[in-house]
């Protein structure tokens, strides 16, 4: 009796380790491994000095993910070298791991790209290593995978004017984006409020006003109750005292589903961030730092939650 073939599933943040949960499901003909995200190059010196523990390699969001694999059950198999693995399934190409070099990679959009900085364009140009180029900005530029599974003709577009192969790029949708109204069933408490998702901008050495964005955000709620979601990466304490300050009587969240409490606001605030999708849908007054008819343009196809099947079937056909 012939093997299992392997598949290796590459994760990274807990919404990207819950993706390729739900595309796992649909293929349970073959044998699914999970692992943190990882790298196996010159990072690895600043990963044991624990300067990379703001980033999905190390620190919060590392153990967030390990901990979503074991509670799951999910077979780990850190840094893939258990098996000659078949198939490798990833949400991320800003650095590809050496061992998954010469295998068939399905590369999986995790959600909104960040904006093109100077960094961006410098690593374009001089070929720099992708990890350096302002976060997501340069996801898919590596052309080291097989097919590019996106949430919509508007991010074909977006990934084929960055310079990414046409050819390679497959409109599936994606999970955790392509079945917005699900979320309108909930047992949220609140109704009617501002909702603010922050970001953890400062925590990846990135530049952030957050008086300032506390106070806008204080400014288009016009009265409404603001309630505050923090980013899980966040410095939770320093963001407490921050709202306290300026945003007096705000209730703060540390978890809990976002997606229900869009649901159940009036208003949403974000910066960067893909949550602005899911009250894109849900028709919600929502404020970004993107434009907003880009952001309509790019908005994830709704599909009754069907993504994850439609990239299974992908990963399907180059398996065999």
């Amino acid at each position: 009796m012939n093997p299992k073939k392997t598949i290796l599933f590459i994760c990274g943040s807990v919404n990207q380790t819950t993706m390729l949960h739900a595309i796992s499901s649909y293929l349970k003909d073959y044998d699914s491994y999970f692992t943190p995200y990882y790298t196996n190059g010159l990072l690895k010196l600043p990963l044991w000095l624990g300067l990379l523990n703001f980033s999905v390699l190390g620190g919060k969001l590392k153990k967030l993910t390990e901990n979503y694999i074991k509670e799951h059950n999910l077979k780990m198999d850190y840094e893939g070298k258990l098996n000659d693995y078949d198939l490798v399934v990833t949400c991320s190409d800003l650095m590809v791991q050496k061992n998954i070099k010469n295998k068939k990679v399905i590369l999986v959009q995790e959600g909104m790209t960040d904006p093109e900085t100077l960094a961006y364009h410098i690593v374009k140009f001089l070929h720099l290593p992708r990890y350096l180029g302002g976060g997501t900005a340069s996801t898919g530029l590596s052309d080291t995978y097989n097919v590019f599974c996106v949430a919509s003709e508007g991010y074909k577009d977006l990934f084929v004017k960055k310079g990414c192969n046409p050819e390679k790029i497959c409109v599936t949708g994606i999970p955790n984006f392509d079945n917005s109204n699900e979320y309108l069933k909930n047992d949220f408490p609140h109704q009617k409020y501002a909702l603010v998702c922050t970001s953890d901008s400062r925590e990846t050495y990135k530049t952030e006003n957050r008086k300032k964005f506390i106070l806008k955000a204080h400014e288009i709620a016009k009265g409404r109750q603001i309630i505050f979601k923090l980013h899980p990466n966040e410095n939770v304490s320093r963001a407490k005292r921050e709202i306290k300050k300026w945003a007096p009587g705000s209730l703060v969240y540390t978890s809990g589903n976002t997606n229900h409490m869009i649901a159940n606001c009036d208003v949403l605030i974000a910066k960067y961030s893909s949550v602005v999708y899911v009250g894109l849908v849900l028709k919600k007054e929502v404020h970004s730092l993107f434009d907003m008819d880009e952001l309509i343009e790019l908005t994830p196809i709704q599909n009754s939650g069907t993504s994850a099947k439609n990239i299974a079937e992908v990963c399907k056909r180059f398996m065999n």
